[in-house]
């Protein structure tokens, strides 16, 4: 079976949707284009390069996430020191060892750029929050004079996983041919962050090609969505810092709960994240691998239920025809 997948970001609960990807390629299913957001955004672009459930699971129970948050000199200052980063810099921690890892783990399957991938094999959902608007990359990212054939893959992954407060902007500058004549130079830069700020779960990325193709080529569109109430420990709060890392993962984690509308059940394999909040780090080999299990079962129940027929009748009711008379 060939689907198209679409992964929710969820920080470090992103090996829940790889067990569900286990039991997915156990019912024969095969991914022709993948999508995802933040760390879902790090799954997709893991598939798209050609990894399987066995080897995701071995590379995300072996790392240790805290790696991720490299502290410089700043945090060596009491008190001052992290707020003065953020202040500076725009995050506690830099986000460069997550881009390295990413890029070396697609790099041993000959992946750098884009261009490495099929074309509209991989789509990365980011944030522009200096002109307040979602970017699906690499297409977007022409929109600032970049080729989007040769935007580094592991950088489209750090743009999508960038949470803020907590991991540096992406920053870019545009090029030369994009500029407006008198733009000035703060307006040339443009930072980009998590895309779970805009769209943490776009279900809708592949709506519009598909409702435009014969149903005898429509691929489906399975959605690999985390659920589950969180952790009921409390957020402690000192001081801004705090609570700006508390407000932002509050945010981010309303998604977790969110009402999936009844036109999308049908394509949504929801997986019970177990507590686990997106910037647990710390979190243990064992919890991780609850988490895949939870994920697989989550899967494999969805699929003992699959059919295509009624997924094609579903998507004509529910998708399709909701498109008929919109605006071209």
């Amino acid at each position: 079976m060939i689907v198209n997948g679409v992964f929710e970001g969820g920080g470090v609960k992103a090996i829940a949707l790889v067990g569900a990807i286990k039991a997915a390629e156990e019912y024969g299913v095969k991914f022709r284009h993948v999508a995802g957001t933040s760390s879902g955004a790090i799954v997709a672009s893991l598939l798209a390069a050609g990894y399987t459930a066995d080897e995701l699971k071995k590379i995300i129970l072996e790392t240790p996430f805290t790696d991720f948050l490299t502290r410089s000199w700043l945090h060596q200052l009491p008190i001052v020191g992290p707020a003065a980063r953020i202040l500076i810099k725009k995050g506690l921690y830099s986000g460069q060892r997550l881009e390295l890892w990413i890029a070396e783990k697609l790099a041993a399957k000959g992946v750098r750029t884009f261009a490495d991938l099929p074309k509209g094999k991989l789509k990365i959902i980011a944030s522009d929050i200096s002109q307040g608007k979602l970017l699906v990359l690499p297409d977007d990212i022409a929109q600032y004079g970049i080729d989007p054939e040769q935007l580094p893959v592991a950088k489209a992954v750090r743009m999508s996983t960038s949470i803020p407060y907590f991991f540096d902007p992406v920053v870019l500058r545009k090029t030369p041919k994009v500029r407006k004549k008198g733009e000035s130079f703060a307006d040339q830069f443009i930072y980009i962050v998590d895309g779970g700020l805009l769209s943490n779960f776009p279900l809708w990325i592949y709506d519009e090609e598909n409702g435009k193709i014969p149903e005898s080529e429509l691929i489906p569109t399975l959605g690999f969505h985390l659920v589950g109430k969180q952790s009921n420990s409390p957020r402690t709060i000192v001081g801004p810092l705090s609570m700006f890392q508390a407000l932002f993962a509050t945010m981010m984690e309303a998604h977790d709960e969110r009402y999936i509308e009844e036109k999308n059940r049908f394509r949504t394999i929801k997986i019970p994240t177990l507590g686990v909040r997106l910037t647990d780090f710390d979190i243990k080999p064992e919890k991780s691998l609850e988490l895949f299990n939870a994920g697989y079962a989550a899967a494999k129940a969805y699929f003992q239920k699959w059919s295509h027929q009624h997924y094609i009748q579903t998507f004509n009711h529910l998708i399709r025809d909701g498109q008929k008379g919109r605006p071209a």
